[in-house]
């Protein structure tokens, strides 16, 4: 790079750290979330939302499970007052969800905050102030005291409006770019804040601690975070809450770490939208506890729906490897990945597993809305035969040989590789079907009838390039009799012929399936298979479809 000299670290490490949260393994229990979506997702759109699309996002996080939202800034303009006046005034909250709104520390704007809040029930009051170095010097050019005085003036105009209103709404504090603030200042400001309040048990404060910018690794914030949550006053009373951005990437670790380190909430959208970078991802921070079987009390069982709305509104993409949500997060190109993966969806089955461990699959697909036919086991060129036989028995119900799958793995990659493109599921059944299945291009079996004599006796009709031929011959059984007939009579030389067979599990119930194998002179194996509702029709079926195939080879 061309100048690394003029960047500097710009934020403050605890001294000494305690650590505590290093020692723990995994967060226990979910935090309370707030949705940020209508306000920072919402401020960061290149088209902001109607007022219909944030009705109809309102309705989604209510039904995800948010029982916080943050609903706007609503003396800042006309738009947020008066979406949040429909909310209030069409009764559109849930008696179990309390709406959240932004204010700065001037009275104008606090009155006006409040006076839009009027008739609802259950509201937090969200007061900032920047406070970090680079503000204070830079933008207000104010000493720590000034900037103390500002988060405190205003704490001190929320009661006495309050009182004025007779509103009884909860109160957030956030010193704005907390991650570029001092420790102990940061310390100082929101004990000042909270000697205004003196919250109680029973009316809890929340302090929030934003990364409004990432400046330092997880671990750095972390240490501030636990650092706060040992030193705050009335702690039993204050809920500490997590806001972080991504500006480096680590939003999710930053709340991870900041959750170990003992926060209690955390403010964030969905898919991460926001400014710059964006929020962190509620949806990727909810089901990595999911999928250490903590319970995140966010319902995302229904991700399609979640996304198209999503996507709808926001006219934003959700990337198709974004964690969890993602078209192809669950989906498997590999060979390997996708044998391994099938045989984990086996041995599942064959153990009656109550827990997942799928390789490859850190959470079950199906869990999140996820379709198995389509979501998973995805074929192109680089698909293996583990997967292409997992997705044709798991479609389909045909359940190959372990030597066939090989093969038909190699027939399938093949069609994928000359088109250069992925294929789909019914894709892949069509090339099954036509390379392999009651195939009679060479030699069409017309009719058979059986005669048991010491052996048993077939008498076959076959229509040959239009022309119709009677075949005779014995064996030791109905197959062997066939397979006689052909050798002997059209000339037709193989050996070890194998087969197996089972009825097909989807589909018609009535129909049975036979793959069958010949070996060449030249040792090449060929494979065919053969459907009919009569298990001796399709066996026979299967044996002339690989002799018609070694007869193209």
């Amino acid at each position: 790079m061309i100048n690394t000299s003029k960047y500097t670290r710009q934020f403050f490490p605890v001294k000494n750290p305690g650590m505590k949260w290093a020692q723990k393994t995994y967060i226990e229990k979910a935090p309370s979330w707030c949705s940020v979506d209508l306000r920072d997702g919402n401020q960061s759109l290149i088209i902001p939302m109607s007022l219909e699309e944030k009705l109809d996002f309102f309705r989604l996080l209510v039904k995800i499970g948010f029982k916080e939202i943050e609903v706007g800034f609503p003396a800042a303009s006309e738009t947020e007052y008066t979406f949040l006046r429909t909310l209030i005034d069409q009764d559109m909250i849930p008696e179990d969800v309390t709406v959240q709104v932004l204010t700065q520390s001037r009275e104008h704007i606090i009155r006006k905050t409040f006076d839009a809040l009027k008739g609802c029930k259950n509201a937090i009051v969200h007061l900032y102030n920047s406070t970090s170095l680079a503000q204070r010097e830079q933008v207000f050019r104010k000493s720590r005291a000034e900037i103390v005085g500002i988060a405190v003036e205003g704490a001190k105009l929320f009661e006495q409006i309050a009182a004025e209103t007779g509103a009884r709404y909860r109160y957030e504090y956030s010193p704005e770019s907390f991650t570029g603030t001092e420790p102990e200042f940061a310390l100082e400001i929101c004990n000042a804040v909270l000697d205004v309040w003196k919250p109680t048990p029973d009316r809890k404060a929340i302090i929030n601690l934003p990364v409004t910018v990432e400046l330092s690794s997880p671990h750095v914030y972390a240490n501030q975070v636990e650092y706060m949550c040992e030193n705050l006053k009335y702690r039993d009373a204050v809920e500490v809450s997590l806001h972080p951005h991504n500006d480096r990437g680590c939003a999710v670790a930053d709340s991870e770490l900041g959750l170990l380190a003992g926060a209690d909430r955390i403010e964030g959208t969905l898919f991460g939208n926001g400014e710059r970078t964006g929020n962190v991802d509620i949806v990727t921070l909810a089901l990595n506890m999911y999928a250490q079987g903590v319970e995140p009390g966010l319902d995302f069982t229904n991700m399609p729906e979640i996304t198209e709305l999503y996507e709808r509104v926001t006219r934003m993409h959700v990337y198709e490897r974004q964690p969890y949500s993602g078209k192809l997060v669950f989906a498997a190109f590999s060979g390997s990945h996708q044998d391994a993966i099938a045989k984990g969806m086996k041995w599942r089955q064959e153990q009656n597993c109550a827990t997942w461990t799928v390789p490859y699959l850190p959470i079950d697909p199906g869990d999140v809305g996820r379709e198995y036919e389509t979501d998973v086991i995805r074929i192109n060129s680089q698909s293996g035969k583990g997967g292409i036989g997992y997705l044709l028995e798991h479609n389909y119900g045909y359940v190959l040989p372990a030597k066939m799958r090989e093969d038909v793995g190699y027939t399938v990659k093949s069609v994928s590789d000359h088109a250069h493109a992925e294929l789909s599921p019914a894709e892949v059944l069509r090339v099954f079907t036509d390379t392999y299945v009651n195939v009679n291009d060479h030699i069409k079996l017309v009719d058979y009838h059986f005669v048991r004599t010491p052996d048993i006796k077939v008498m076959l009709t076959v229509e040959i390039n239009g022309e119709t031929k009677e075949l005779t011959a014995a064996g030791n059984g109905r197959l062997d009799a066939v397979s006689n007939a052909v050798k002997k009579q059209l000339g037709i030389e193989f050996s070890e012929l194998t087969y197996e067979e089972h009825a097909l599990t989807k589909g018609s119930a009535a129909q049975a399936i036979t793959y069958v194998s010949i070996t060449l002179p030249d040792g090449q194996k060929v494979w065919g298979a053969g459907i009919h509702d009569d298990i001796i029709a399709s066996s026979i079926n299967a044996l002339f479809s690989a002799v018609n195939r070694s007869i193209k080879k």
